[in-house]
């Protein structure tokens, strides 16, 4: 049985003929300056009231967005990632300081008063979530045990939340379009993806501050990631599509991005099928197929490449591909960061920023966020 599940594991994970290769020197120095240039675009993007992105750059195709409870969302989700990518980078000059107080002060103001949009969407949750992560940052920047208090009340309220949004199968979702129901309990479908997102956030939270989680609930959402999972550790994208398991977005190379986070999540949780073996393989085939994920980037239409992989998939799963390999011993991390550092490196844009799918304007907050928190990871990692 390991025999068939090494086999399975492996398989495919050749490089992609003809994908491109960074070409670019990881060091210390390097990876320091890339941090600090995704601080200063963070810097000079700032909104006056504190928060990043908004309901601008509109497009002939466009994510659907009910107003103004989805862009509510969308805001508290980016401003969430760039305030805790800015916080976890390490840079402490005066300007990024105050960045981070008015950041701060507006997620303080804005968060506990996040609710989903309407019936038909639930985008609230990824505020939720990555306005847990934030706070979590901002609990371990705290100077004193009253801020560090005050970022536990609000977390703990996020937390609250969280748990009233969770969906009726377990696990989160961010659509509840499908059934034509209005329920307290969203009643639409929960997404692998989503929950091990959330999972992780609470996760964190729980261990940094001591926030209170619902064990009954958490063990519902695990049980749903569980159901979605495939036989070579391959998620499928929703709990609806476990009764098509092989059609291309559910295969290896389209979960390539979800692999790393409910992995991750699962682990966190203790789940023994999770092994060292499960992750680093699955860590050496997102570096090996990360092409299928790059030709997406920045397409305007979702799920439109191979497998049908979605721009926003890139670098969500540089994001959590961070968070599954440090589950790993030491040296095994020394050696994906270098890997995970070299593309960061490589996709850095000229102003600064990361992004990899034009929504309105939250992409660059966002994907300069996850991109800050994994670089400062492997910058960690890579110390001598």
């Amino acid at each position: 049985m390991r025999a068939l599940l090494t086999s399975l594991l492996l398989a495919s994970s050749a490089a992609l003929p003809g994908q491109e290769k960074p070409d670019v020197e990881v060091t210390p120095e390097a990876i320091a300056s890339s941090l600090t240039r995704g601080v200063d675009f963070l810097i000079e993007t700032q909104n006056k009231n504190g928060s990043w992105g908004g309901p601008t750059r509109t497009k002939r195709l466009n994510i659907y967005a009910p107003v103004p409870g989805a862009h509510h969302a969308f805001r508290a989700a980016s401003s969430g990632l760039a305030l805790a990518g800015i916080i976890d980078s390490g840079d402490r000059r005066p300007e990024t300081l105050a960045a981070v107080e008015k950041g701060a002060a507006w997620m303080e103001e804005h968060l506990p008063n996040l609710r989903r949009a309407d019936q038909t969407t639930t985008y609230n949750v990824w505020g939720h979530a990555y306005g847990l992560r934030c706070l979590t940052a901002l609990h371990r920047f705290a100077k004193d045990d009253a801020e560090k208090s005050k970022w536990r009340t609000l977390a703990q309220g996020q937390v609250d939340l969280l748990n009233r949004y969770e969906e009726i199968d377990g696990g989160w979702g961010y659509l509840d379009l499908f059934d034509g129901l209005t329920t307290r309990k969203p009643s639409g479908t929960p997404t692998s993806f989503t929950t091990a997102t959330v999972l992780l956030a609470m996760q964190e939270a729980r261990d940094e501050m001591g926030v209170k989680l619902d064990d009954k609930l958490i063990q519902h959402s695990i049980d749903s990631i569980v159901r979605q999972r495939t036989p070579d550790f391959a998620y499928t994208y929703s709990h609806s599509h476990r009764m098509h398991p092989r059609v291309a977005i559910n295969r290896p190379a389209g979960s390539l991005a979800r692999s790393q986070a409910c992995n991750a999540a699962l682990r966190a949780f203790g789940d023994e099928a999770v092994t060292n073996e499960v992750i680093e393989t699955w860590a050496d085939r997102f570096v090996a197929r990360e092409g299928f994920l790059s030709i997406g980037r920045k397409r305007p239409i979702p799920h439109e490449t191979h497998f049908s992989i979605s721009g926003y998939f890139y670098y969500y799963g540089i994001y959590y591909f961070a968070e599954s390999v440090s589950f790993l011993p030491r040296e095994r991390q020394e050696h994906h960061a270098e890997q995970l550092a070299a593309l960061l490196l490589h996709r850095q844009e000229k102003d600064g920023s990361w992004w990899d799918y034009p929504l309105y304007d939250y992409h660059q907050p966002y994907g300069t966020g996850y991109s800050l928190t994994a670089l400062a990871w492997c910058h960690e990692r890579l110390k001598k």
